[in-house]
């Protein structure tokens, strides 16, 4: 039981830090609405049970032995993470283009119709590949996770326990984050700020891309 606070407190706060994860839900929410942030929320939860998988299964261990793999891993992940946050920022200003005045009219009365990757399939790919990209979780799950599994190793079970505690935190978090950027985007000025907002959660994206990048095993 102690094992499992520890690991939830752990979890909750790599959740809370910084990271790609907050920077795509705070793009999504202020500019798709929560329906896409919800969808992102999703890809976020399932793609922690690949990471859950790839470390018990012990997946993760064979990467981290092999350098060239792992290298190609970072490069892929740098390279999501780079579009992503380019995406973000080239928006902001295709979305902008507009006096503010008129854009704070279209956001405020009306919603945001989505986009090839706006709705559904399209955010929730998005929070999936994010999330299974990302660099801290990532190393988390090769490195961290398995001391939590003991020195005979966990069952599957207890293992999926600890994984789907993991994700519910997630859930939790950005949902909580979600409807917080929903309530804020009810003041008129918002749509003001959401085009920097859009452009410093973008600009995230492309600092953890770097810092990926730098990344040792």
């Amino acid at each position: 039981m102690s094992e499992i606070i520890t690991f939830s407190f752990v979890a909750l706060l790599l959740v809370m830090s910084p990271g790609p994860n907050g920077a795509l839900i705070i793009k999504t929410a202020s500019r798709q609405g929560r329906r896409a942030s919800f969808s992102n929320i999703a890809g976020l939860f399932i793609a922690t049970f690949c990471h859950g998988a790839l470390s018990i299964f012990g997946l993760s261990a064979i990467m981290l032995q092999s350098a060239e793999l792992f290298f190609l891993i970072k490069l892929i992940g740098a390279a999501y993470l780079f579009y992503v946050g380019f995406k973000a920022i080239y928006y902001s200003f295709k979305t902008y283009s507009l006096s503010d005045k008129q854009k704070i009219t279209e956001h405020s009365l009306k919603p945001k119709k989505r986009s090839s990757l706006g709705g559904g399939f399209g955010s929730l790919s998005e929070g999936f590949f994010t999330q299974l990209l990302n660099p801290k979780v990532s190393m988390f799950y090769m490195a961290a996770f398995p001391q939590f599994m003991g020195e005979d190793g966990a069952t599957y079970a207890t293992a999926f326990i600890l994984v789907t505690i993991h994700a519910s935190i997630i859930a939790a978090w950005f949902i909580s984050l979600t409807l917080a950027i929903d309530i804020i985007k009810q003041r008129s000025n918002y749509a003001v700020l959401g085009k920097w907002v859009q452009r410093i959660s973008g600009s995230v994206m492309i600092y953890f891309s770097g810092l990926l990048l730098t990344q040792k095993t």
